[in-house]
């Protein structure tokens, strides 16, 4: 299989971002088409991604599923297609459980972590993107800080053995504001544990994502996007007979047709000296279904939509 370069392929600057596709976005997870991870890393090079990042669970990278000969294969075809840039994704929550301190759950997802950073050097990964953890009612806030603190301590030390890095993502509730997270990631204090900063969360919560992504650039090396709208929610109350308001729920579009104002965030992120991987994902349902043919199209939006930033 030679590499291939196909008429949409990205030429956005590689020395300041390079595009990659998250495997979730084929998965089949919300009733969208589902492609294995071989048919998934030939979809990403055939649309034109420099990349690819790949859920670390199943029906993708889950590491009971992957023999060491299986991982020499998929290294092969990704190297085959032309792919440079590989990214695990672990779907860690180490605030998990509170409630039964008999179950290790903390060493249960350690070592899941400590497997994918093993599994992604073998597939020539240099990054394994993680959670932090939900706020869990029954614990102190400052409680689940500091495991979240210990937690990511010992799996940077683990990953390192692999030549990996950890790239926490602002996704969970603990962590999840820019500030929080520049703390949090100097509490942990390991020069492999990195921000995988991305714009939804602090565009839902009305920060100004250029200041933001400006001060997170430096020590980012990862963001995953995706583009949404919102749409207003309402319960009808019969006694008023009327309408309350609910909160809107997120409506997932085509890159740059949302409300995350993505030019202002790669601006930021470019004014801090981010270099680093961008992965689009289609996490959610999307705006005309889950059908490769409109999967394909949201990917390949966001291919012209990364080159129009140039």
């Amino acid at each position: 299989m030679r590499p291939r370069r196909q008429e949409g392929q990205s030429c956005y600057s590689a020395a300041l971002m390079t595009p990659i596709l998250f495997s979730v976005s084929y998965s089949g997870s919300w009733g969208q088409a589902r492609l294995d991870l071989f048919e998934f890393v030939d979809k990403a090079a055939d649309l034109g991604f420099k990349g690819v990042m790949l859920g670390g669970k199943r029906p993708h990278l889950c590491p009971l599923d992957w023999s060491a000969d299986q991982r020499t294969a998929l290294r092969r075809r990704i190297e085959a297609a032309g792919l440079t840039e590989v990214v695990v994704a672990a779907y860690n929550n180490f605030t998990a459980d509170l409630e039964h301190a008999e179950s290790p759950m903390r060493e249960i997802q350690i070592a899941h972590v400590a497997d994918l950073a093993r599994i992604a050097a073998d597939l020539g990964s240099s990054k394994v993107r993680v959670f932090t953890g939900y706020q869990h009612p029954p614990s102190p806030h400052y409680d689940q800080w500091q495991m979240i603190v210990s937690c990511l301590r010992e799996c940077s030390r683990l990953a390192a053995k692999h030549g990996v890095a950890l790239a926490v993502q602002n996704h969970h509730d603990i962590a999840v504001d820019h500030r929080s997270l520049k703390d949090l990631l100097e509490a942990v204090g390991e020069p492999n544990c990195l921000a995988a900063f991305d714009a939804w969360a602090p565009a839902l919560h009305g920060t100004d994502l250029g200041a933001a992504a400006r001060a997170m650039a430096p020590m980012t090396t990862h963001t995953t996007v995706a583009d949404y709208q919102l749409r207003p929610r309402f319960h009808y109350e019969p006694e008023a007979v009327s309408y309350a308001a609910r909160q809107p729920y997120v409506q997932a579009v085509p890159m740059g047709e949302g409300f995350v104002d993505y030019r202002k965030f790669f601006s930021g992120l470019r004014a801090g000296g981010f270099s680093g991987t961008v992965a689009y994902e289609m996490c959610s349902p999307l705006l005309g279904g889950g059908s490769v043919e409109n999967l394909d199209r949201h990917a390949r939006s966001f291919l012209s939509f990364i080159d129009s930033l140039a």
